[in-house]
């Protein structure tokens, strides 16, 4: 039978609709608002019963078989690095090596480094007990060492895997893993750069520091010694890991998904000769999954080796629950975007866009946008942008990385009351009244997401010059 872009079109605006009523007006869960969106979107669409039920197992299986194995580890090891106190030993690390003067740039970088590993909701109350300590010696506003923190926290969350929502948009789109961290990587600079920027100004309209009793916040001027700090930080390093065992579990996979990624692009160009049995070991230990759970061995046995075993069992599993409900979210955001890949919905919409003057790679992005707005979970925004979009964007000329990269980074715009972080932020900050929560918080993400708008429109046209 014969299927019209009318009626797939209709599909899937009733099925996007549902989604976002279930999520923001009923218990509904959005794991199951993303399978039944997925089943009335091809259902209305036109499709066989029966073949909606395939594409949703297929969509759900393929997409969790290329990234899921990954977040179960990222997970485990992103726990072991907060219970060990490797997270704070990089921020102190940063803040001694980076000197006075430059403490929002130092929290900003270690932001930047903790949250690839680490969920970045609980990398800032990890590291807030910092931000207060550095504010309270140093009498720089607690806000603009807060901002900078969430900042680099919030780049890299949003766009550098194996942070589980990036990964899950890289594994929709199927993008090579290696090239969204480094794309990850490089696009969190600028934004970082902004934000650094915007939290001194922010820090300097709302100068606030923590009491001495540590329970409440002041808002006065005046610093205090910096050496007194330091001597803080020297005195809390004595429990922690030493640098080079914190920053190994995060390094150690980096290097070798972008060794396999460098020398496969290099080998396949015919710049670099490789050996076939040096490349193969090359692409193994380069893998993600193998990478990955190299960097958990390593956090194991050089951050975890003063924890009994069972309590190092119980720390890792507690990472896997946290993992669990971003699998299913991620696995049904894939089944939505193969019910639009089997329907031809995606083929169609695809038509359409080539015929508009917007680039391509905007169509993810601000998906990722507005779903964002409407019900506040970067994750979900990121995933449900990916389903929608992928299908769309694999018939037009837009390079994968980019494409996910537009649809992970399209989801920080205007963090606000439905945003978890927003909270975390603003309470730990001392931040209770609503129009400075909005200057503190959403008015950064914004920043941001308008920076990663300009990147990614520069980034494309470049691509697309080769």
């Amino acid at each position: 039978m014969e299927v019209s872009g009318t009626q797939m079109i209709i599909g899937l605006v009733l099925g996007i609709a549902l989604l976002i009523f279930f999520v923001l007006k009923t218990k509904i869960h959005a794991f199951i608002a993303l399978l039944i969106a997925a089943s009335v979107t091809g259902i209305v669409g036109g499709m066989n019963p029966t073949d909606v039920v395939s594409a949703i197992t297929g969509g759900f299986g393929s997409t969790l078989a290329s990234i899921g194995i990954i977040i179960g580890l990222g997970v485990m090891m992103g726990r072991i690095l907060e219970v060990s106190g490797a997270a704070e030993k990089l921020a102190y690390t940063l803040v001694k090596k980076l000197g006075k003067k430059k403490e929002e740039w130092a929290m900003a970088v270690a932001g930047y480094i903790v949250a690839i590993p680490i969920f970045v909701d609980s990398a800032f109350v990890i590291l807030q007990p910092l931000v207060k300590a550095l504010s309270r010696k140093t009498g720089k506003s607690v806000v603009a060492l807060g901002v900078a923190l969430a900042v680099g926290l919030a780049a890299t969350h949003h766009s550098v895997p194996p942070t589980p929502g990036p990964l899950g948009v890289a594994g929709i789109f199927g993008a090579d893993v290696g090239l969204m961290i480094i794309a990850g990587l490089i696009f969190s600079v600028p934004i970082i750069i902004v934000g650094v920027l915007y939290a001194k100004w922010i820090g300097n309209k709302i100068h606030q520091v923590p009491e001495e009793d540590g329970e409440g916040f002041v808002r006065l001027d005046g610093a205090q010694v910096y050496k007194e700090f330091l001597d803080t930080v020297d005195e809390r390093e004595k429990d922690l890991p030493s640098f080079a065992k914190a920053i190994m579990p995060i390094l150690l996979p980096i290097i070798l998904i972008f060794l396999n990624t460098t020398l496969g692009a290099l080998n396949g160009a015919g710049i670099l000769a490789i050996n076939d049995t040096v490349l193969s070991y090359v692409q193994f230990f380069g893998n993600p999954v193998i990478a990955v759970a190299l960097g958990l061995i390593v956090a194991i046995y050089t951050l975890a080796n003063n924890l009994r075993q069972s309590e190092a069992l119980d720390r890792m599993e507690e990472g896997i629950k946290t993992a669990g409900i971003i699998l299913l979210v991620t696995g049904a955001g894939g089944a939505l975007g193969n019910v639009l890949r089997v329907s031809g919905t995606g083929d169609f919409i695809a038509e359409q866009i080539a015929t508009w003057s917007m680039p391509a790679i905007l169509v993810p992005f601000f998906i990722a946008t507005f779903v964002r707005l409407v019900q506040g979970s970067g994750t979900v925004a990121m995933i449900t942008a990916a389903s929608i979009s992928a299908p769309i964007v694999a018939t037009l000329d837009v390079n994968l990385v980019l494409a996910a990269q537009a649809a992970a980074l399209g989801a920080m715009i205007f963090s606000y009351f439905n945003d978890s972080l927003f909270w975390v932020v603003n309470r730990m900050l001392g931040i209770k009244n609503v129009k400075e929560q909005i200057l503190v918080w959403s008015v950064p993400t914004t920043i941001a997401w308008a920076v990663s708008l300009v990147m990614l429109v520069l980034a494309d046209f470049i691509v697309g010059m080769f």
